[in-house]
């Protein structure tokens, strides 16, 4: 079975970003950005009411790490390494199948720069070389065109269509799952 276990939180870099670990400073960000409904409009989650909830999410995401279930990066400018302006990382495994499920967000003040892109393509080499991933899978809202197409770029293909499979705010949505396998394999 996979095992997620580094001796030491992975820090990556791209060209002009640090991805790095979440900490207890980043909950004002990611408050700002769960709150905000342009960057909310596909993310089918609930947003936190207080900057506790916040904080509570990030030590679920440090534990989640701790026990090799999860690996999440805040993306930062390599000129501002304390600021956050965005999150990747792989959100849910399967490491008996060598799957992970990934997902990002981004400050709309930093939109069509190239930054998850940039995130994207690191996070997916990281993924297959060190993580030994198989499969890397993404499960999108069908109405995030944008998403859409920065994963058909990276070379995820359209897996499946769920009608109605998940519940939200009083409603069954539809979700779109788009998968990538590793090349090495």
């Amino acid at each position: 079975m996979l095992s997620l276990n580094f001796s030491q939180f992975p820090i990556l870099e791209t060209e002009r970003l640090t991805l790095r670990e979440h900490i207890v400073a980043d909950a004002q960000a990611i408050f700002d950005m769960r709150t905000n409904e342009e960057v909310m409009r596909y993310i089918d989650r609930n947003r936190p009411k207080e900057l506790l909830e916040v904080k509570t999410f990030i030590t679920a995401l440090h534990d989640g790490y701790l026990e090799g279930q999860n690996l999440t990066w805040v993306m930062a400018l390599k000129e501002k390494p304390d600021q956050m302006i965005g999150a990747i990382g792989y959100w849910r495994t399967n490491l008996a199948n060598h799957r992970a499920e990934i997902g990002y967000m981004l400050n709309p003040q930093y939109w069509r720069k190239g930054y998850v892109s940039e995130a994207l393509k690191t996070t997916i080499q990281f993924g297959f070389n060190e993580m030994n991933l198989h499969t890397i899978q993404a499960n999108i809202n069908p109405g995030n065109d944008a998403s859409r197409k920065i994963l058909i770029q990276h070379g995820f293909v359209k897996e499946a269509y769920f009608k109605e499979d998940y519940y939200f705010n009083g409603k069954f949505l539809d979700s779109e799952i788009y998968g990538l396998l590793n090349p090495n394999h």
